[in-house]
């Protein structure tokens, strides 16, 4: 691993949408959906998902494609939506559509151009739990799915070898991250991944010692002696659950001991060919900025 100063797997937690505390019907999702469009021109259409509604669900469960063709009726659109890039079933943020397949495999392949050139098209916003020891800086390490029980979770590889890497076992990542505000030992971070690996991010936030606020999958590989953040070795990280915030955090955040946060972490701008795109950050995510005194997160230059 070396400090520098796509769709996920579905999650087993099983999160719904909901507004306080009761699950979303699709219609309530649509209206979310179609009220949060930030750009229509053409065969393009971007909207800014809410955090924990997947793209693709399972059988059965509320997801964004299954909820594409009513959108598209709503819209008004002539031809069938496609996904060309979205974040994470976790994550909130910019999602964007195109109704031409044409379109679809020109954005895609600007994506993949755009990282073979060392750039950086995409920038999320996060708060974390715990500020980075340096204000700016890259994350470069290897990736894999290891299983561990009945499920697989990713793994950081600090060096990982070639042969792994050629057989595909492996994925080495990228991500460029800046410390934009720090206060009461939370900070909120501008994250740009190079490389796109499922939950990249966050597993990158926790071998800075900071992971993100509603990581309720990564956040426990990070323990404290004497107030020390320390990253445990992955056979020594509990099962997934509920993130632990100490009294202090919880009393700021005005919540109850049972309180689930969502995940703070938001896709929130792409640069496209001809075009940047950007979506604000939800209510949620805006008002913890609020109560920890954060500021807002401004767009990236471009």
């Amino acid at each position: 691993m070396l400090l520098r100063g796509k769709e996920s797997r579905p999650s087993s937690e099983g999160r719904m949408l909901s507004r306080k505390g009761r699950p979303l019907g699709p219609e309530a999702v649509l209206g979310l959906l179609e009220a949060s469009v930030v750009h229509r021109e053409g065969a393009l259409l971007a909207l800014s998902k809410p955090a924990d509604l997947p793209v693709l669900g399972r059988p059965g469960e509320l997801s964004l494609t299954a909820l594409l063709p009513a959108l598209r009726r709503r819209l008004g659109l002539p031809a069938e939506l496609h996904v060309v890039k979205a974040p994470a079933r976790e994550c909130s943020g910019l999602v964007l559509l195109s109704a031409c397949p044409r379109v679809t495999e020109q954005l895609q392949r600007s994506f993949t151009a755009a990282r073979r050139r060392a750039q950086f098209p995409a920038t999320y916003s996060a708060v974390t739990v715990g500020i980075p020891a340096e204000a700016e800086g890259e994350i470069s390490v290897g990736l894999c799915w290891q299983q561990k029980g009945d499920a697989a979770a990713v793994v950081a590889v600090p060096s990982p070898g070639r042969r792994s890497v050629a057989r595909g076992e492996v994925k080495c990542t990228l991500t460029r991250y800046r410390l934009l505000g720090a206060a009461g030992g939370c900070a909120l971070l501008q994250l740009q991944p190079r490389t796109a690996f499922p939950e990249q991010l966050q597993v990158h936030l926790t071998l800075l010692l900071c992971p993100a606020l509603g990581d309720h999958r990564h956040a426990s590989r990070v323990g404290t002696v004497l107030g020390e953040p320390f990253l445990l070795p992955p056979q020594e990280t509990p099962t997934p659950c509920t993130q632990v915030l100490d009294a202090e955090l919880m009393s700021r955040l005005q919540l109850s001991p049972h309180h689930r946060l969502p995940l703070h972490l938001h896709l929130q701008q792409l640069v496209l060919p001809h075009t940047v795109l950007s979506a604000p950050p939800p209510p949620h995510f805006l008002r913890t900025l609020r109560l920890l005194g954060l500021p807002s997160p401004p767009l990236p230059p471009h």
